[in-house]
């Protein structure tokens, strides 16, 4: 018999695991709403045509392509088929494929229901994505992410309360140890015009993405590959590897970009988000002006994010920025400025979970059980348990009769704070005997007591 397994890079979520992705995705949603986002889904698979040419060459190496219904072989040339050249025959076989963001998929609902739609258009959107890359921790093949998007203005309003609600989600989560990075791509195509790179742009920004993952020295053998000389790396490097406050990096910008437009704009739009900022009364504590900070996808024109916490071995768990052209690829007519960030729901997972911050409430199923002796007691607890319920207290009861024992185990296992153990006595006198696990401290209360003291709980 075949051993039973999952596909590489995917996951099964048990009760307690999805417990605590719910409050993850349920604390991050309240923020999404406090802003004025609205909520949207998108199909799981988009046609190849609408996600193809919007991640750059690696991206779209990296999509998960659906193989057409039925005999897909049947239409291919015989000559293509000997070839045996599978990205030869990709368009013949696959129309489909899995949605690799859900930036894409929403910038195609933009364009087909722009007549429909109130700008500027303030989404959120709370699904899964996939990609063919190589598992690894905190790296899957199938994965969530959590996405806010305005598209319909140029203000950079948007970008300053990005990053207000990454703060107040955060706080919201109980993490307190994280950098918010920030930059913008007309400074890195400033840097590309002032060490002659300006026709080679989008080589020189995948290969400064990397420089977290392969290091200096890896990144500049790529880059001499691609035809850079040694005057212009290590130009580039002493800008990339520049140290000092935000002011200074500022500062020292502004001097090295005297000739160039481009990288002038990204600086003042960056000094514009500090700016509203301190209007709002925020101050500028987990932001970081970094340099070297690319973000490989294509479609990026403005400001750009990335944010890590401190002390965990995951990367970078939110980034996103401006995109001025995304909705063009689809209407030459349609160019809506928008600007939006993501959330990776499975790497704040794993990061909440390296740091031991989750909530203990975050894994209880119920708040109350009730426990019974006797069947007596078991019919008194069905009128005591449904009374909880209906006032909204989640509440179970021990559905056999068992040992008490074995009853508070259940309660245990499954975390749930309180137990109501009732028995003869309890049902004569209707003084409930509420026990709280975790102390095992025990009480004689009535059922309006337990009810108020459960209402003050939640």
């Amino acid at each position: 018999m075949e051993k039973v397994s999952l596909p590489k890079g995917t996951r099964d979520f048990g009760p307690t695991q999805m417990a605590k992705r719910l409050f993850l995705i349920n604390s991050i949603k309240k923020v999404f709403q406090k802003y004025g986002f609205q909520p949207l889904e998108t199909p799981a698979m988009e046609n190849l045509s609408t996600l193809t040419g919007k991640y750059g060459e690696e991206g779209d190496q990296l999509l998960f392509k659906i193989l057409n219904s039925g005999d897909f072989l049947k239409d291919v040339e015989a000559a293509k088929l000997e070839t045996r050249n599978s990205k030869l025959i990709t368009s013949d076989i696959a129309e489909k494929g899995l949605r690799y963001d859900l930036t894409v998929p929403f910038a195609r609902y933009v364009v087909m229901n722009r007549h429909e739609i109130t700008f500027p258009f303030k989404r959120y959107q709370i699904q899964p994505v996939w990609r063919a890359d190589r598992p690894q921790r905190g790296r899957y093949r199938e994965f969530y992410q959590c996405d806010a998007d305005v598209v319909g203005t140029d203000s950079l309003l948007c970008e300053t309360e990005i990053i207000l609600m990454i703060k107040e989600a955060f706080a919201s989560l109980g993490i307190a140890d994280f950098s918010i990075k920030i930059n913008h791509r007309a400074i890195l195509s400033g840097l590309a015009e002032i060490v002659g790179a300006a026709q080679n742009e989008s080589a020189l920004f995948v290969a400064i993405d990397k420089l977290d993952k392969i290091g200096e020295e890896k990144v500049k053998e790529e880059l001499k590959a691609k035809g850079f000389d040694d005057a212009s790396l290590t130009l580039l490097f002493d800008i990339l590897n520049f140290k000092g406050t935000t002011a200074e990096k500022v500062d020292f910008l502004t001097t090295k970009f005297s000739s160039s437009e481009k990288g002038k704009k990204g600086l003042s739009d960056f000094s514009e988000v500090l700016s509203l900022l301190k209007k709002f009364g925020a101050t500028d504590e987990h932001v970081e002006f970094d340099i070297s900070l690319a973000r490989g996808l294509s479609y990026y024109t403005g400001c750009i994010f990335e944010v890590k916490i401190s002390n965990v071995g995951v990367g970078s768990v939110s980034g996103g920025g401006r995109y001025d052209n995304l909705t063009a690829v689809f209407d030459s007519k349609e160019k809506s400025s928008g600007v939006g960030f993501s959330f990776g729901i499975d790497r704040l997972y794993d990061a909440m979970e390296e740091l031991k911050i989750f909530p203990k409430e975050a894994s209880a199923a119920s708040t109350v059980l009730v426990a019974h002796l006797d069947e007596e007691s078991f019919t008194f607890g069905l009128k005591i348990a449904q009374s909880l319920r209906d006032r909204n207290v989640a509440c179970e009861i021990y559905p056999d009769q068992s040992k008490i024992k074995k009853q508070l185990e259940y309660a245990d296992k499954k975390k749930i704070p309180f137990v109501i153990v009732i028995g003869s006595e309890e049902v004569k006198t209707g003084q409930l005997t509420l026990k709280k696990l975790e102390s095992g401290q025990q009480l004689k209360l009535t059922f309006q007591e337990i009810a108020d003291a459960m209402q003050l709980y939640k």
